[in-house]
């Protein structure tokens, strides 16, 4: 199963944050990742970030146990 995910130790921030949000959709993990970025790295929510965040997103292959 291919799973979408971004992982904020990949952008720089003041905290050295290590959360990763991952889902089976682009759209899932665009979602909980502008509002983790809105509250805890206090980013605007505008449509050039959700663009940006959007960008990040990567794709995996993982296997179901």
């Amino acid at each position: 199963m291919l799973r979408r995910y971004i992982d904020c130790r990949t952008a720089p921030s003041e905290n050295n944050c290590t959360v990763e949000i991952a889902a089976d959709t682009e759209d899932e993990v665009l979602e909980l990742a502008v509002m983790h970025a809105v509250q805890a790295h206090k980013h605007h929510d505008t449509p050039e970030f959700r663009r940006e965040i959007r960008s990040a997103i990567r794709t995996r292959d993982e296997a179901l146990t």
